[in-house]
C-alpha cells in the first residue's frame, strides 16, 4: 500500500474499546491483527465468491499507538495472487475521536486462499 493515507474507504471502520485495551488504556495488538484479518478476509471473499481462510500472516509493525476511544480504520487491497491464493495488505489508520488529527498505527501483510464448497482450495477466476 501507498506511504501516505490511502485514498479508499476503509474495509472496516471501528471504535477502540476498553474491553480490548491494556491497563494503560492502549489497544492490544491482537485485537489489530483480528480486525486486520477481518478486513483481508472480507476483500479477498469478494474477489472469489466464497470461503478465503487466513493461511499466512507476515510483515506486521505496529507503528503508533491506539487508545481507547479512537475511530480505527482498516484499509485493506488484495496485492498479488496466485492460482488460489490471495496476498492482501492491510493499513490501519487511528483518529483521536475528539478531533481530526490521524496517524498511521500498524500495516501488515496476509495471504487467504480460496475454498471451494468442498472444502479444498478453489481456482481463482481470471
Amino acid at each position: 500500500m501507498a506511504e501516505g493515507r490511502p485514498a479508499t474507504e476503509p474495509v472496516i471502520r471501528a471504535t477502540a474499546m476498553a474491553a480490548d485495551a491494556n491497563p494503560y488504556g492502549f489497544i492490544f495488538v491482537g485485537w489489530l491483527m483480528g480486525q486486520m484479518a477481518l478486513a483481508a478476509g472480507s476483500i479477498a471473499s469478494r474477489r472469489c465468491g466464497g470461503h478465503a481462510p487466513v493461511v499466512a500472516a507476515d510483515g506486521f509493525s505496529f507503528i503508533t499507538p491506539v487508545t481507547i476511544g479512537d475511530e480505527v480504520s482498516f484499509h485493506a487491497e488484495i496485492v498479488s495472487t496466485g492460482t488460489t491464493s490471495m496476498t492482501v495488505a492491510v493499513d490501519v489508520w487511528r483518529r483521536d475521536r475528539h478531533g481530526e488529527s490521524t496517524a498511521r498505527a500498524a500495516r501488515g501483510t496476509y495471504i487467504l486462499v480460496s475454498m471451494g464448497k468442498d472444502g479444498r482450495p478453489k481456482a481463482l477466476a481470471a
